[in-house]
């Protein structure tokens, strides 16, 4: 089953490289220089290279300066919005390390405890494909690669174990 997840998250990488859009859904809207991140309160367009986005059912849209932030606020909804709940979300997006492009989630792995940094410090780097994977663990130090299935709370780096 793990196989068969890798081989579809690849194939989707791949076709999503290959044709310069998402496989999954649509590419989301870019944040405005207002958007700020509903986690931490930064704005988020200076930090184009680590934005996520959650699009939800009715067409609106929260913008992330980081995967962390979108995993916490994924994993305290209540916390963070009273209007909306998991199953308002209609697609989750985050910005590809190597290609600085917007991926479904299903398309990415992450990595925890590498030497690269995002906006706020350490990060979960998505990147598409196991090759890269690989790579950018022997090239940064990452500890772990997880998908968007396996993440749990207690993979949020900064956060208290």
């Amino acid at each position: 089953m793990k196989s068969r997840r890798w081989v579809v998250a690849t194939l989707a990488a791949v076709l999503t490289l290959w044709l310069g859009t998402p496989v999954f859904g649509h590419e989301p809207a870019a944040p405005g220089k207002k958007d700020r991140c509903p986690v931490c309160g930064m704005f988020v367009a200076p930090y184009p290279h680590w934005v996520a986005v959650i699009e939800f059912s009715d067409g609106s849209q929260a913008f992330f300066d980081g995967p962390k932030d979108l995993f916490r606020y994924l994993f305290e909804m209540p916390k963070y919005t009273r209007q909306k709940t998991k199953a308002d979300v209609a697609h989750v997006y985050v910005t590809e390390f190597y290609t600085a492009r917007l991926m479904d989630v299903a398309a990415v792995t992450f990595i925890t405890g590498s030497d690269v940094l995002g906006p706020m410090g350490h990060e979960l780097v998505p990147v598409a494909g196991e090759a890269h994977a690989q790579t950018f663990m022997k090239d940064h130090g990452g500890k772990r690669m997880i998908s968007f299935e396996e993440m749990t709370p207690s993979d949020i780096p900064g956060r208290k174990r």
